[in-house]
This record gives structure tokens, sequence and C-alpha cells, in this order.
């Protein structure tokens, strides 16, 4: 059993999406569309893709089965509505959406139209959140209480060309993003293992001082001044954790991006850009190679040449010994892979929803609840730490 794919945007990230979509089993024909039609054309014929729609409303028009959307961070939200609308199961990059409003609004054609949406969180399959998943349900943190997750990547280690790429003469506009709405890498990292929810929040933002028109209130799209930020989060169920959001800092992204650690009564694990520790009142254990995964493509590799050398880390990184590769098709076994291994288990997630019409593991419930924080989050910034309660739209139904 097959369906059809569109891809929406032909930018950076969609290519090496694309090659994986395509090589699963469970896939027929791929498609791209792209507001630059000369991308869509290229990333068609680079890689051998079905073709290509003028459009997203005609790819919505056609008979494609489902889409995956590719495009700014703050346009997802109504691309995935559209999309549902439309009839297509949709597979989405993060984040969600970037109002709660939005993120209603999905949940609710979710479930009136019974069609899958998944959100493509890489950090549900960072090897820290696997292990510690595993770990929590062994019960080998005794109760755990606290944990934390950062996503640090700063603005020199490839986002400025990342932001030039895709925002066109006006890119200094959108790479003010504020941090807070790109939350999903660090909370859903924690809450990826930690089988809870967040039920309150009181955030800080950091004013930059850069002074180059990035995150400058008079040129934000967003009226952003704020590039770092820290969030303390309330769960249900007792304990707490805390996320940062930085896009000024000296440290090497490009080795690792996202960290978390995590206390329990029991024992602890804490991971930084080289090495992660287990630790229990005995002593402490090494599991930084249990983590690491192991590049299946050069950096310097033809494909990636459109990519800053800073960014191409997360495009070229395998499985790490903390995966489970057997449920993957073996198509995959010889395929790139990014983001610390993710890619391929967040392909096969969707498309396994989709053939089987089971729910996926960052369903719309799932990832209202990594995205929903960061945006309650912002606004506690705004209101200079007020502690803010965040909804929550309960748990997925079962399929």
């Amino acid at each position: 059993m097959t369906f059809s794919l569109g891809i929406v945007g032909a930018g950076q990230f969609s290519g090496q999406f694309a090659t994986l979509f395509q090589a699963h089993p469970g896939v027929g024909d791929v498609y791209v569309t792209d507001l630059l039609p000369e991308r869509a054309e290229k990333l068609a014929a680079a890689q051998g893709l079905a073709g290509t729609f003028p459009s997203y409303e005609a790819m919505l028009e056609s008979g494609v089965d489902a889409v995956a959307i590719f495009t700014q961070r703050w346009t997802h939200g109504p691309l995935v509505l559209q999309g549902l609308n439309a009839g297509k199961h949709v597979y989405s990059a993060v984040p969600m959406a970037i109002t709660t409003e939005e993120i209603a609004a999905i949940i609710d054609t979710v479930k009136a139209t019974g069609l899958t949406y998944m959100m493509g969180e890489t950090s549900q399959y960072n090897p820290a959140t696997v292990h510690a998943r595993n770990q929590i349900a062994e019960g080998a943190f005794g109760r755990l209480f606290y944990a934390e997750g950062d996503y640090v990547h700063d603005m020199d280690l490839g986002f400025y060309d990342a932001y030039r790429y895709s925002g066109g003469e006006n890119w200094k506009a959108t790479a003010s993003y504020p941090p807070l709405l790109y939350p999903t890498h660090a909370v859903g990292g924690v809450l990826g293992a930690w089988q809870t929810h967040a039920v309150s929040v009181s955030a800080i933002g950091v004013v930059d001082d850069r002074g180059d028109g990035v995150f400058d209130k008079e040129v934000s799209q967003f009226g952003n001044d704020v590039s770092n930020a820290t969030a303390l989060f309330e769960v249900a169920g007792g304990g707490s954790f805390r996320t940062n959001e930085f896009r000024r800092v000296g440290y090497p992204s490009h080795i690792r991006e996202s960290r978390f650690r995590f206390f329990g009564t029991e024992a602890s694990m804490e991971q930084l850009a080289t090495v992660a520790l287990w630790q229990d009142k005995k002593g402490v254990q090494d599991i930084s190679e249990l983590l690491e995964p192991k590049p299946t493509m050069s950096p310097d590799d033809p494909s990636l040449q459109h990519i800053a050398p800073e960014l191409r880390a997360a495009f070229t990184s395998g499985s790490a010994p903390v995966h489970d590769r057997a449920r993957l098709p073996r198509e995959f076994d010889t395929l790139h892979n990014g983001h610390e291994g993710s890619h391929h288990f967040l392909v096969d997630d969707f498309v396994t929803a989709v053939n089987t019409r089971s729910v996926p593991t960052v369903n719309a419930w799932v990832a209202a609840r990594y995205t929903l924080p960061g945006i309650i989050a912002h606004e506690s910034a705004r209101q200079g730490g007020a502690r803010l309660e965040i909804p929550d739209f309960g748990d997925a139904p079962e399929s």
C-alpha cells in the first residue's frame, strides 16, 4: 500500500526529506511546489521526482494524498489547515503553529476529518531523549522531578546564511523570529521522554545588543528584540523543567545544538556538547558513545554545497547505538540521515501512520504539548516574567 505525497517548499531542508520519502516503500509518487518555481524544478530534476505544481493551491486540487510542509516557520499553521481541509494527510516541520488559536483549529480539524497530522520534531528521536525515555520506562530515575532542555544555536553559525537564503531582500525582518516561538527542539526533547505536560510558565528574555538590524524591533516582522530567552515550566503531577533558546551564545552548536538533563530521586543524566553522563548514588558512567551518531555522509558531499558549513552536521548524522533501527525499511540503510539520527524515524512514523490509519507518535495533541508552552512562554517574557497558565488539549484519541 502506498500513497502520493506533495512537498511544500524546496529549500535547504526539504530536499533531504524528499530523498527519504521517495525511498520509503510506503510512498509512491513525490511532487514538489515552491513560491520560487525554479527551486521546485531544480529539486524535482535533481532527485527525479514525479513532477512539480505551480502553487500549493494547485497541489491541493490534485489527487495527491498527503502533503509535507517545509516552509517558513510562522507559515505552518495556516498551510496545515489548508491541507487538512482539502482532504490531505499532513506532515509539518516545526513548529506546529505560532498562536493558540491556530493550534486549537488544527486539533479540531484533525478530529473532524480523521486525517493524519504529524509534526516532525527531531528531538523525539534525539539519542539523549531516546535513552532517557527508555530509562524512565524502566524506572531507573526513580521519581523524575526536574529536567532541562536547551536549543543553543548562535546566529553566526549558519543562521545568517539560512535566513538570507529563505528571506530574500528583507531577510532581517524574519531573522528576528522570537526564540520562544521555536520551542519544540528543547520542550519536545524533555517531554518526549518524560510523559507529562507543562501547566504553567515564567520566562525571561534578553534584549539583543548586536546592533546589526537583526532583533531590531523597528525592522522585525514580529516586533521582537529578544535573542536569548529562558523559561521555567511547572508540569502536571509535580515537578518542573527549564528550557533555553539562545541565538547569541558562545557554544559550538555545529557539534550539538540540542542537549538535555534529567534528574530523579535515584539517578540523573546530563549531556553537554561532547560528553554525556549517567549518575546515581554509587557513581558516574560515561554514556557518550551510546548517544553518539555516526555520520552517514561527508559534510563535503556535493548535495550539501548550498548549505552553510556550520549547518551541515544536521544533515549528515547517522544513527546512534541507542537507536533501534529494526523497524525501519532497509531502503534507508544506505541513505543520509540528520539531526542526530532522527530523520529516518520521523519519515517512517508518518508513512506508517498514513498507511495503517494509526495515530503517529508526534500527533496533533503531542505537537500541541511541544509547541504551546513556548507560545505562552513568549507572552510571559513580554510581561516581564509573569507566571501564566498553559492550556492543554488532552491526549490523542485512540485509533
